[in-house]
């Protein structure tokens, strides 16, 4: 099979190797589309390894068809399928935990449906499981226009809550308006925090992933017994003078989180739980994958400039013809 192959010194190109070989638990999904995300960006510059045991492939989202079931009951041969891989997903094969893995809807273009899996997981995760938003309640989600700010405000108004985003042009903000975004904050031009007390008085929730000095400011944002929900820190690791006196006066909570090197079992619950409450919405339109752009797979380094330089709006989707 081909597979996208990434060197030490960042370069990629198309190589061949076997075909992955099942193990009890896995199926085998040939490989319509993948979902391009900054883990990727990272673990090509040596800084994100894959978790013990998993392939060295980039990639952590697929969607394909079966192409062997194993001793899978619950899959068939030509199954249209899209789910999370800790690696493997920039490969035309790819063997998966048949539990992590979803039935694309048939509204829903093979195309399009490898930029479901990650992102909707990591938003509803966050959001939900982490984050307890409810209906009535407001959230701020920072880079509201990314693949997972896209699918975090659209899960956030599915479940009635009121959505606040943070984008840095004009357009950006305009593509999280038609998304459900009530309140939109140019981060280049505004104060964010002050904007959030001006005209909501606070948020219940923030989903972050800048982290820097945005800590302090997203505790500015709160209201009380508000949470922080930390996915990132493209901002870096530390914190300057977090104000502990401000998270105690509000009694908020600061609550990091990654995806990729979660259990198994964490990870099938997760899927379980999603697909449950929202993978039916994909059907009626309700929820929806944001493409900006798809990429051949013989060009995906373009993918990773695009994606490095903040260009995109949505996911960007890598293929195989």
């Amino acid at each position: 099979m081909r597979y996208i192959r990434h060197h030490e010194d960042g370069a990629m190109n198309i190589d061949q190797m076997p075909v992955p070989a099942l193990q009890s638990g896995q199926v085998l999904v040939r490989v319509t589309s993948f979902g391009i995300n900054r883990a990727d960006l990272l673990q090509r510059q040596g800084k994100y390894p894959p978790p013990a045991g998993e392939s060295e492939i980039l990639g952590l989202e697929v969607a394909g068809e079966v192409a062997d079931a194993g001793d899978c009951g619950n899959w068939q041969q030509g199954d249209r399928v899209c789910g999370l891989v800790a690696g493997g997903g920039y490969a035309e094969y790819v063997a998966v935990n048949a539990e992590h893995l979803m039935r694309v809807p048939d509204t829903l273009e093979l195309m399009d449906a490898g930029g479901l899996a990650e992102v909707f997981l990591t938003a509803y995760q966050a959001l939900f499981l982490l984050g307890n938003l409810q209906g009535g309640e407001s959230v701020l989600i920072h880079a509201g226009a990314s693949g997972v700010g896209s699918a975090a405000v659209q899960l956030a108004r599915f479940k009635g809550a009121r959505v606040a985003v943070t984008a840095s042009s004009e357009q950006k903000l305009g593509f999280c308006q038609q998304l459900g975004a009530q309140l939109l904050i140019n981060y280049q031009q505004q104060d964010f925090a002050k904007q959030i007390k001006e005209q909501w008085q606070g948020v219940d929730l923030v989903i972050d992933i800048v982290a820097g000095d945005y800590v302090n400011a997203n505790i500015r944002a709160l209201n009380l017994d508000g949470r922080i929900i930390q996915l990132a820190m493209l901002a870096g690791r530390y914190v300057e003078k977090l104000d502990m006196a401000r998270m105690l006066q509000k009694r908020a909570s600061l609550r990091a989180s990654t995806l990729r090197n979660r259990s198994d079992g964490y990870k099938t619950d997760l899927v379980k739980a999603f697909s449950h409450d929202c993978l039916s919405a994909f059907a009626t339109n309700e929820l929806k994958v944001c493409v900006d752009q798809h990429y051949r797979a013989d060009d995906i380094a373009a993918a990773h400039d695009q994606l490095q330089a903040n260009h995109n709006c949505g996911k960007l989707i890598g293929y195989w013809d």
